[in-house]
Parts: structure tokens; sequence; C-alpha cells
């Protein structure tokens, strides 16, 4: 393997505060530093590659960039003793796509800690199916189960946003386990495809928008995911059954958000905060191998959709848009 091998990649430039992408042809002599090169075979479109990819909330500031914020290939060369070539691999996390080179390029070099072997039952393509959101999905479960929650509680598990990435695996791994899943869209036409996902019921989400008239609601949910953030979640809190958890992903509504401590103090609810992207190895490996046994590949085939890398810029902007459901595969080779 020559440093002067090509391959292709969508790369990222600013001139004058713009942002824009462009496709080339870079040589491995251009990746940045990492004790192990993946033949990188599918990404995915998350909603922070379309903020990335449009410029948006300054999470890239190191140009020229590869974006994409996770893949999963085949180690092509490694100085680390945890991988040799061969080896199927999946990255979330650590700031790739951000800081560091990501997925949108047939090749990628990067430290060998952030890095997860891949189970057996899952494929390359799986994997980037699952991607990112579903892995933090997976996490977000363990969280709830860590403090508590089993298949026999008596209410059902809210999960907000629920036909976006995050929300749509959820689903179906809840689902799958046994829980009764209240799943919250603002989409009409998604209601279907939740309940095909495993949810018993749908919630408007125009519901959660508006806090309850006290500083508590009634017990609603034995445990709640939330993709949304602001308002949303502050109503979340105020409907959780005594001693629930809410498991609260990201910032999607932004940072604003507003409560008082009357859940915490009168109902003792947790407010669990899901880092997918520092995780510890170990927990990392768990929710990985978790995911190849409870996760129902039928129906994450079922919300799975798959574009060249040259169909990306799109589906970047039609993510911040609201115009995607479910989970979008990038072939890197097509």
């Amino acid at each position: 393997m020559s440093q002067n091998d090509s391959f292709n990649a969508i790369v990222l430039d600013e001139a004058e505060g713009k942002v824009t992408s462009s496709f080339k042809t870079m040589t491995l002599g251009d990746l940045p530093e990492g004790n192990v090169t993946v033949a990188v075979e599918y990404s995915t479109v998350n909603y922070k590659d379309g903020m990335v990819l449009n410029g948006l909330g300054r999470l890239v500031r190191n140009y020229p960039h590869i974006p994409g914020v996770d893949f999963a290939g085949v180690v092509e060369a490694s100085d680390s003793p945890d991988y040799k070539p061969g080896d199927r691999v999946v990255l979330n996390g650590w700031r790739v796509g951000e800081v560091h080179w990501g997925g949108y390029s047939q090749k990628a070099r990067v430290n060998a800690d952030w890095l997860v072997k891949l189970p057996d039952a899952i494929s390359t393509k799986r994997a980037m199916a699952i991607g990112t959101a579903g892995y933090t999905a997976m996490l977000a479960v363990m969280a709830l189960e860590d403090h508590g929650l089993t298949p026999e509680a008596e209410g059902e598990v809210l999960v907000t946003g629920a036909a976006g990435g995050v929300g749509s695996v959820a689903v179906a791994i809840l689902g799958n386990l046994g829980y009764r899943v209240a799943a919250s869209t603002g989409r009409a036409d998604t209601h279907g495809y939740l309940r095909d996902l495993g949810a018993t019921t749908i919630v408007d989400r125009a519901e959660l928008e508006t806090p309850p008239k006290g500083p508590i609601g009634s017990e609603r949910w034995s445990g709640a995911i939330d993709n949304v953030g602001g308002t949303t979640l502050s109503t979340v809190l105020t409907g959780l059954s005594y001693w629930a958890s809410c498991a609260s992903v990201g910032l999607a509504g932004g940072p604003q958000f507003t409560t008082t401590v009357i859940p915490f103090v009168i109902r003792g609810v947790n407010l669990l905060g899901i880092d997918s992207a520092t995780c510890p190895k170990a927990r990392r490996v768990v929710a990985w191998d978790r995911l190849s046994r409870e996760l129902p590949m039928d129906k994450l085939d079922a919300m799975t959709g798959v574009v060249p890398l040259s169909g990306v810029p799109k589906v970047g902007g039609d993510i911040l848009k609201g115009q995607v459901r479910g989970r979008m595969v990038v072939d890197v080779n097509a």
C-alpha cells in the first residue's frame, strides 16, 4: 500500500465564511495521523452531518475537511495489536467528521481506541443502517435499564422525535424487548411506519410542546427517550412516573430548556444525558453486541435508504428540513 494510492472523498472548504463541498481525488498521504487505516465501505447521513455540510453550528473549524460522523469498513493497515488487516470495524463519535476527517471517503485513518470490531451478525452496511443514531438509541435503552426500567413496567415508554434516526431505532429496540412504546411525532404520514416498528400508541408532538398548567402533570410514562429537547423535554419530565428516568439525546431542539426542581424532588425522576461521542470502549462493545442480538434486522432494513456518495449533500439538506425518516446509508464506493 503506497502513500500515493488514490481514493475519492467529499471535501469541505471555507472561503469568506461560506462552506462549499466538492468531490475530490485524495491520496493516502493526505490522511491525518492515526495507527489504523480503514477501507471505508459505508457511512450515514445524520442531523449533525446535515449541519456540517451546510456550515451550521461551527462544528468544523479546520478546512479542508472530510465530513461524515461515522463509518464501517475493513482494516487495511494497522500498527495496533488490537486490529489486523481484514478485521471489520465500526466507528462512532470521537469528533470524527467534525475535528478528525470522517466517513465520506473511501479511506480513513484513525486512532485504534476509537474503533470497535463488528459482531459477526452485523454487516458493514447494516452497521451503518444502525449508525451513530442506532448506537445512541441502544445507549439510551441501556441507561434506562440501568436505572430500573423493565418490560414489566406499568406505563408506556415515550420516545420523542420517533420518526428520526435515533427515535426509529429506539422504537424498534424497545418493541422487540417487550416494552409498550408511545411514539411521538409531528408527521401524520409516519404513524403506520412507527406502528410497524413496534409503537403501541402515537402521541402528537404538539401535545408535548405545551407544558402542563402546574409544575407537574399526571403520571403518564414509565420512562422516556427524548430526541427533541427544549420545551418538549420540560413537558416530558413532568409526565414521568415516580422514580422513572428520561434519557436525553443531544440538544436537537437547541439549548433552551426550562423546568423546575419539582419533578426531581416530588417524583424522584432522573434526567440521563447520553454521550455517544466519548463513551468508554467497554460500554461501546456491549452496545454493539446487544444491537446484533436485540434489534430486529427486518425492521432495520425497512427503515433504511441507501444513497451514493454523490447524493450526500442533498440528503443532508433534506434532513435539516425534517423531510427524511429512518436511516440513510451512504455507499461510499457507489
